[in-house]
């Protein structure tokens, strides 16, 4: 940025997490002046690290602005996204963008009431969305047939009475610990607010009593060392943020998450290894 004086960033939320791992310091020599917008996707952007570009990375929020969007590859390009003329809700995707006619639904096809949860889907193909799969259309149709009358995203959603939506995390993803369902994005988002850890992961393990319990893998801030003492720490830490149902069971200390090269964390493989499964296809993970 200082050599070239870049004016805008589209990267993943967790380039933004390692910027948080390594601490304001790693930033601050440099001469940010030029940069005016952030824009991520990829993953759901926690609060906390987009409150922490805004103010380590755009002098806060003097310069500029943090803008997230959610895409997928089958739709070519942004979708749900927060225009800088809206105001930027820490954790929300944002609205549906021209062309696009976005919904939270239930597993019928109907929409859930504003303030709820529920599946993310889309009413009605827009120009830059895929029309088939190459040699497979009918796999391109149960898009339309899971969820009746809607494109399916694959993902969890909330969506608010200004029509402002909030990505939870895949619905593959979603805890179920007693009950209770927990949205991936919730807990790691819990998490991040530490200050010892820089990036984390959670899975369900299946439990005999609640049905899953949650495992941590946490990726630490640089100068933070792993112990019983952080793990107990970051378990207290959930707990009061998110309540008994949330808390992990198991914490993890790992050096790096599995991430696809557009910087998704692929949990099925940290899934499939805590259970001796099979991860299935990782042609698209980066190491």
């Amino acid at each position: 940025m200082e050599q070239y004086g870049v004016n805008v960033m589209f990267t993943a939320p967790t380039a933004v997490r390692m910027f948080m791992k390594y601490g304001p310091e790693y930033v601050e020599p440099y001469n940010l002046s030029t940069l005016r917008q952030i824009a991520v996707a990829g993953e759901p952007l926690n609060p906390e690290a987009m409150r922490w570009a805004t103010q380590y990375l755009l002098g806060e929020g003097r310069r500029g602005f943090v803008t997230d969007n959610w895409w997928q590859t089958e739709l070519g390009g942004p979708t749900i996204a927060t225009p800088i003329t809206y105001p930027a809700i820490p954790g929300a995707a944002g609205v549906a963008l021209p062309g696009v006619e976005a919904a939270v639904v239930d597993e019928t096809g109907k929409d859930v009431p504003r303030g709820k949860g529920g599946l993310l889907a889309l009413r009605r193909p827009f120009p830059h969305m895929m029309r088939t799969i190459w040699n497979d259309h009918p796999r391109y149709e149960q898009y339309w047939t899971e969820i009746p009358g809607v494109y399916a995203a694959g993902d969890v959603a909330s969506w608010d009475e200004e029509g402002v939506i909030t990505v939870l995390g895949r619905s593959d993803d979603v805890l179920n610990v007693a009950g209770h369902r927990i949205g991936t994005a919730d807990v790691e988002s819990a998490l991040i607010t530490h200050p010892a850890v820089a990036e984390s992961a959670v899975i369900g393990v299946p439990d005999p009593l609640k049905g899953e319990v949650i495992k941590a893998f946490i990726v630490l801030a640089i100068g933070q060392e792993g112990g019983e003492e952080v793990r107990r720490s970051i378990v207290e830490h959930v707990r009061r943020e998110l309540g008994p149902i949330a808390t992990p069971s198991a914490v993890e200390f790992i050096d790096k998450l599995p991430k696809t090269r557009s910087g998704k964390i692929v949990r099925r493989l940290l899934k499939a290894q805590e259970l001796g499964e099979d991860p299935g296809d990782l042609s698209t993970l980066e190491d």
